[in-house]
C-alpha cells in the first residue's frame, strides 16, 4: 500500500496552507471578535477553485476527489477551523446542485456558486428535529407558481449571511419520502433570520435560525425529483464528515506545533520543560493519535472516493476517531501551556472551543456509533 501524497496532493495542501497563513491566520481572532467572517474572502477562496471542489471540472469545478479535499480542509483549518468548516458547507450544497439541480438552474446559479460570489448555507436541522433529521416539520405547499415554504430552520451557519440557501422541506407524506430540496435565495419575500446565536466556538461563522413565513419559491428553484431531498441531504453527509474531521485535524496540528514550539521556550526548575520526560511522554501520545487519526481519514476518504461497499461505515469511524482525538490534543495543548494556553493571546483557547462542536454536526458521534454497530450488526 502506498501512504504517500502524490505530488499534485501536496501542491493541492500546500497551496491551501498557504493561503490560509496568509489571509485566514493573521485575522482569525478579530473575525471571531466581530462575529462574522467579511464577504471579500469568498471570492478570493474562489479563485483558487475552492467554490467547487468536487464539482466535475466538465460543470467549472475544481473535479477534486474527496481525499484531495480532505487535504485542502485539513490545511485550511491549520489557519482558523471556523472559516474552513463554513467553506465545507458551502461545498456540500454546490455539490448537491451539481448532481441534482436542472440545467436551467444549475446555469443560472453555478457560476457565481463555484466563484463563491454565492455563499451558499445547507438547511436541514430544526428546532424539533436534529439527529432524527427526517423528522423535520418545514412544509412546502405546491402552488401554481412553484412552493409557498412555511417553518423554521435551526443552527444554520451562515443564517442571515449567506446568499443562498439548500433547504430540505416536506412536500408530502411524514418520513424521509416526503422531502424535497429547494433553493431559496437571499432577499425572497417571507424568508427572515433569527437573532445570531451566541456560542461557545465557531464565532466567526454567523449562525442563526432560518425562518418561512407564507416564502414564495419558484419551481424552477426544487433541486432534482420532488420526494428525494432527503435522499440527496444524505448522500453528502459522508463526505460532510470527512471534512468536518479533517478540520478537527487540523487545529489540532497547529496547536501541537504551536505547543512544541512554546515547550522550547518555557522554562522551569531551570531548565525548559520540554526536557522533562513525563511532558515528553505527552508529546509523543499526541503525535501517534494525530498520525493515527490522519491515516484513518485518509483511508475511509479513498474508500468513499472508491465506492467500496463499507465506506459510509469508515466515514463514520473516522469522523468519530479524528473529531474525539483532535479535541483531546488540543485540551492536551493547552494544559501544556498552563495559564497562558487559557490566555486568548495564545490561541490555543480558541481551538479548544472551535473543535468541541465536531463531535456534534454532520452527525453527533453518537450517530457515527449507531451506523458503525448497524454495519456490524448487517454484515455478521
Amino acid at each position: 500500500m502506498d501512504f504517500a501524497l502524490t505530488e499534485e496532493q501536496t501542491a493541492i495542501f500546500d497551496m491551501a496552507h498557504a493561503f490560509g497563513q496568509d489571509n485566514i491566520a493573521p485575522f482569525a481572532r478579530q473575525w471571531e471578535a466581530e462575529g462574522t467572517i467579511p464577504k471579500d474572502l469568498w471570492p478570493q477562496v474562489g479563485e483558487l477553485g475552492f467554490g467547487g471542489l468536487y464539482v466535475s471540472e466538465e460543470a467549472g469545478g475544481a473535479g477534486l476527489t474527496r481525499l484531495d479535499a480532505t487535504l485542502v480542509f485539513e490545511a485550511l483549518s491549520m489557519a482558523c477551523p471556523s472559516v474552513a468548516a463554513f467553506l465545507s458547507i458551502h461545498n456540500m450544497c454546490a455539490k448537491m446542485l451539481d448532481n441534482f439541480a436542472s440545467d436551467e438552474l444549475k446555469a443560472r446559479v453555478m457560476p457565481d456558486v463555484l466563484s463563491l460570489n454565492t455563499v451558499l448555507s445547507y438547511c436541514l436541522t430544526e428546532p424539533g428535529s436534529g439527529s432524527d433529521a427526517a423528522a423535520l416539520k418545514t412544509r412546502a405547499e405546491k402552488t401554481n407558481e412553484g412552493y409557498t415554504l412555511n417553518g423554521t430552520k435551526a443552527f444554520i451557519s451562515g443564517g442571515g449571511y449567506s446568499d443562498a440557501y439548500v433547504c430540505m422541506v416536506r412536500t408530502g407524506e411524514d418520513g424521509p419520502k416526503g422531502i424535497s430540496t429547494v433553493y431559496v435565495e437571499d432577499g425572497t419575500p417571507g424568508l427572515s433570520f433569527g437573532a445570531l446565536e451566541q456560542k461557545m466556538g465557531w464565532k466567526s461563522q454567523p449562525t442563526a435560525q432560518v425562518q418561512f413565513d407564507d416564502c414564495k419559491v419558484p419551481a424552477g428553484n426544487l433541486v432534482g425529483v420532488e420526494g428525494d431531498g432527503f435522499k440527496y441531504a444524505m448522500m453528502g453527509l459522508d463526505g460532510g464528515r470527512l471534512n468536518i474531521a479533517s478540520c478537527s485535524l487540523g487545529a489540532a496540528q497547529t496547536a501541537l506545533n504551536m505547543t512544541l514550539q512554546y515547550m522550547g521556550e518555557r522554562k522551569a526548575f531551570g531548565k525548559s520543560i520540554d526536557q522533562f520526560q513525563a511532558l515528553q511522554f505527552r508529546l509523543a501520545d499526541m503525535e501517534i493519535e494525530l498520525q493515527a487519526a490522519r491515516t484513518f481519514l485518509r483511508q475511509a476518504a479513498w474508500k468513499l472516493d472508491n465506492k467500496t461497499p463499507d465506506a459510509t461505515k469508515f466515514c463514520a469511524m473516522a469522523k468519530k476517531f479524528v473529531t474525539e482525538t483532535g479535541s483531546k490534543v488540543v485540551d492536551q495543548c493547552l494544559q501544556l501551556h498552563g495559564g497562558y494556553g487559557y490566555l486568548a493571546d495564545y490561541g490555543i483557547e480558541k481551538l479548544v472551543r472551535d473543535l468541541r462542536v465536531h463531535q456534534i454536526l454532520e452527525g453527533t458521534n453518537e450517530i457515527m456509533r449507531v451506523i458503525v454497530a448497524r454495519h456490524m450488526l448487517a454484515n455478521r
